[in-house]
């Protein structure tokens, strides 16, 4: 069972909230979202792993059993091509939970006309394999949002 926790502070709303239809329908995977606070931070390892894949705007870290979870940070924000976005680790580290990966700015990346919303996501899982999934609360960075068995 792997516990996934929140990459940042802010209010969880679902994926089914996110203004993107590729999340929203889950067709990258379950999860959840979170409309992050409007302050400068960074965004923390959901899980103990390796990171994947590293972008500006979107981080992979796969554990031990091979879950991959996904953080993108707000949406479409590949546009920006990294303004606002400092990466805190290399693709191929070991990270453990709560260790920064980027740090960013949801205020910066709203002002620049993009949504700041972060899906959270249970890449190449099934709805069922997760339990306990936050779809409405507000978390801290490292809160429980859900578990994939």
């Amino acid at each position: 069972m792997t516990t996934v926790s929140s990459p940042l502070a802010g209010r969880v709303i679902g994926l089914a909230a996110v203004p993107d239809p590729v999340f929203s329908g889950a067709m990258v995977g379950p999860g959840t979202a979170i409309d992050p606070v409007r302050e400068p931070g960074e965004a923390v390892s959901p899980v103990d792993g390796v990171i994947v894949s590293l972008h500006p705007h979107a981080f992979v870290v796969v554990d031990d059993a091979g879950h991959g979870v996904l953080t993108h940070l707000g949406i479409d924000t590949v546009q920006l091509n990294g303004e606002g976005f400092e990466l805190l680790v290399s693709k191929g580290d070991t990270v453990a939970r709560g260790d920064a990966v980027v740090r960013w700015d949801p205020a910066a990346v709203e002002a620049a006309g993009k949504s700041p919303i972060c899906p959270v996501v249970a890449l190449e899982a099934t709805a069922e394999a997760l339990s306990g999934l936050v779809e409405s609360a507000d978390v801290a960075a490292g809160d429980t949002l859900f578990s994939w068995k």
